[in-house]
């Protein structure tokens, strides 16, 4: 790891600005336009803004997350300075790679973004949503009556899919979950689990009278028509994690948490 060429970046709350003063009083660190991994002081939301900005930017380096949130599923425990080089330098690399969305509005407009976690489609208003599930090409459910449905990646299985009632996917299992959220018919239909090359395509039936919006983690866009996912190798991503505390290891320990 190339200490001289680390950036660092922190979220707004109080927690996470005093750990960057702390950090910064004892190590130099560059631009992330020139750096070789960077450091990120926060919780999982910020982790996930962090990611998302370098994919924005075409410019993706590690990310070692430090938790100065709440769940922190995505980072290590922060503890100071103290022994930080020697941390990165042991740390375990997990790459990850995200879904891509292409999302056709009802006025034609076509929208694309990345989900490191998961894509929702959501219903806009009281009306329930009715959906058509294609894989592959194939149709298989003409009709999804829900408030939405979701595709998760395995990093993602742990949040929203979670929540959900969705599967909780080992991280190298090259599977992605297909969720509904609270579907009305078919009634006992639970979801699917899918392989990772999947194409997958949600149409909206009556998408005027009902209309439902496509979230891609933090970006959502309304009223659309179509949504196409796949997962993006081109735009994988690096964590890094300290031994012991990786994320396959949280997956696992997640199953079990009671």
């Amino acid at each position: 790891m190339d200490v001289k060429r680390l950036a660092l970046v922190a979220s707004r709350t109080d927690r996470a600005q005093e750990a960057a003063a702390e950090l910064r009083s004892a190590f130099n660190f560059v631009p992330l336009s020139r750096a070789r991994a960077v450091i990120v002081l926060g919780g999982d939301g910020f982790m996930l803004h962090t990611l998302h900005r370098m994919l924005d930017k075409d410019r993706v380096v590690p990310a070692y997350g430090l938790n100065c949130g709440t769940v922190g599923f995505l980072m290590n425990k922060y503890r100071g300075p103290a022994r930080l080089i020697d941390r990165l330098a042991k740390a375990r690399r997990f790459d990850i790679a995200p879904l891509r969305m292409r999302a056709i509005g009802n006025d034609g407009s076509e929208h694309i973004a990345c989900a490191i976690n998961e894509v929702s489609l959501l219903r806009e208003t009281r009306q329930t949503a009715k959906i058509e599930v294609t894989l592959d090409g194939k149709t298989r459910l003409k009709e999804l009556v829900c408030d939405g449905v979701l595709v998760a990646t395995p990093a993602g299985s742990t949040a929203y899919n979670l929540s959900a009632n969705g599967p909780i996917l080992p991280l190298d299992s090259q599977l992605l979950a297909l969720t509904p959220i609270s579907p009305f018919r078919p009634r006992r239909w639970s979801g699917a689990v899918l392989a990772e090359r999947s194409r997958i395509t949600f149409r909206v039936n009556e998408p005027a009278k009902r209309p439902v919006s496509a979230v891609a983690d933090q970006k959502e866009f309304r009223d659309v028509a179509e949504v196409h996912l796949e997962i993006a190798r081109e735009n994988q991503l690096t964590l890094l994690f300290d031994p012991g505390h990786a994320l396959d290891e949280r997956i696992v320990a997640e199953q079990f948490a009671v």
